[in-house]
């Protein structure tokens, strides 16, 4: 029979996998469809569709360099948060049968993982991309509708995890 508290481990165990699936996903498509997200990336830095006679044009990095770059590091991210997802995954499914601080102790790469991908969906998309680049202005290259729901998606299940099975 399983208790609550061993229920909710599988809940938190699924729920990682399922956050690391999405993000080894996102990174499998950057890797095997590079110039659809790269050229997201670059329209975004160039700000190129953004309102008319806009004040912060001056933003704009037109140096395809810094584009293939920052795409590459993005790429790079999100296999990291991958790794650390999958490895938590890993220990926690290999620690769900031990004592509640030792199964909280193996939540560790997973929390890594979710805080990492945090950062991502709002530094790098809301922040970087939304507000620096302007990318809310665009209409054609516009991820902030993605990036926000996705952050608060993932935040939920952060605050989930990082819970403790005795806490209420």
């Amino acid at each position: 029979m399983y208790t609550t508290e061993k229920i909710e481990r599988i809940c938190k165990i699924i729920f990682v996998a399922m956050f690391s699936f999405y993000i080894s996903i996102v990174a499998l498509n950057n890797i095997t469809d590079y110039n659809s997200n790269y050229e997201f990336v670059k329209h975004v830095m160039l700000m190129d569709t953004t309102f008319k006679n806009n004040e912060l044009l001056w933003r704009s990095i037109s140096f395809s360099q810094i584009h293939r770059i920052s795409y590459i590091f993005l790429i790079a991210y999100e296999i990291v948060t991958a790794i650390l997802g999958w490895v938590g995954t890993f220990y926690m499914i290999k620690n769900y049968r031990e004592c509640s601080n030792y199964f909280h102790t193996s939540k560790r790469c997973a929390i890594i993982s979710l805080m990492l991908n945090l950062v991502m969906w709002f530094f790098a998309f809301n922040t970087i991309g939304g507000e620096w680049f302007l990318m809310w202005q665009s209409q054609q290259w516009n991820g902030v509708g993605v990036a926000r729901p996705m952050f608060v998606a993932i935040a939920i299940v952060f605050l989930y995890i990082t819970r403790k099975d005795d806490e209420i």
